[in-house]
């Protein structure tokens, strides 16, 4: 793969084969670079075009030797049409108001993210996270970055998103929400506001990372209208 940078020279590293935390029958190994230095926004861009993640200072994209299951996915916020159960998320979301604030952890947004974790992924290592560990997953960046904050009316935090700004979109690298209201699809709706604000802005596309047809958590993906997929390094529509 190249990814066309100018100087200096950009280095790529493989890792070694770990356990697949979506397909455990299998193993995983990533390509993984830094992301650093003053062209590092464009950086990130670049990669985030080429179907690669950012964590930290650094980006990663699976590379697995007998799997191909990882699909990078965005929406073309053109193409966009909320659904029936869209519509029903937002009206549900319609006493929440964003508040875009800089990279910075607080303990209110741990105690969300660690209730989020317990309820809904108490089996993965996020789950055992500390607050510093959470925070240097929020402030541990070189990119544009912000943590888009949603509260209710009493201006309890009920949603949180930590958002890359790339050159065409926004790159939603982490979301979590309050579990007492995971009737309302809150997940859903960030996604759809992460949409309006890419519309807002003038932008083309919402970055949603990884889509993997054998893991249930990663369906809700496909369900969004004006999805595409990265195949051979091309960008097409989702359904093709």
């Amino acid at each position: 793969m190249t990814i066309n940078i100018k100087k200096p020279l950009q280095i790529f590293y493989g890792t070694s084969p770990q356990v697949c935390p979506y397909l455990p029958k299998k193993n995983e190994k990533k390509i993984v670079t830094e992301i650093s230095g003053s062209q590092a926004n464009e950086l990130n861009f670049k990669l985030t075009n080429a179907g690669f993640r950012r964590s930290h200072r650094t980006a990663y994209r699976p590379a697995c030797n007998d799997c191909n299951a990882c699909i990078p996915v965005r929406i073309n916020v053109s193409n966009y049409m909320p659904n029936r159960s869209l519509k029903r998320a937002k009206k549900s979301a319609s006493d929440l108001l964003c508040v875009e604030r800089p990279p910075i952890a607080t303990r209110e947004q741990f105690e969300l993210f660690y209730k989020y974790q317990i309820n809904r992924h108490n089996d993965s290592d996020m789950a055992e996270m500390n607050f510093n560990e959470y925070r240097a997953m929020i402030e541990d960046t070189p990119v544009n970055t912000c943590v888009y904050e949603f509260r209710d009316k009493d201006n309890l935090l009920i949603a949180a998103s930590l958002t890359d700004k790339v050159e065409d979109g926004l790159s939603g690298i982490y979301k979590f929400f309050s579990p007492d209201r995971v009737k309302h699809s809150l997940g859903m709706w960030i996604i759809d506001w992460h949409i309006e604000e890419t519309i807002r802005l003038g932008l083309k596309y919402v970055y949603l990372g990884y889509w993997i047809k054998e893991s249930p958590k990663m369906s809700y993906k496909s369900k969004f209208i004006g999805l595409e997929k990265l195949t051979n390094n091309t960008w097409t529509n989702f359904k093709d």
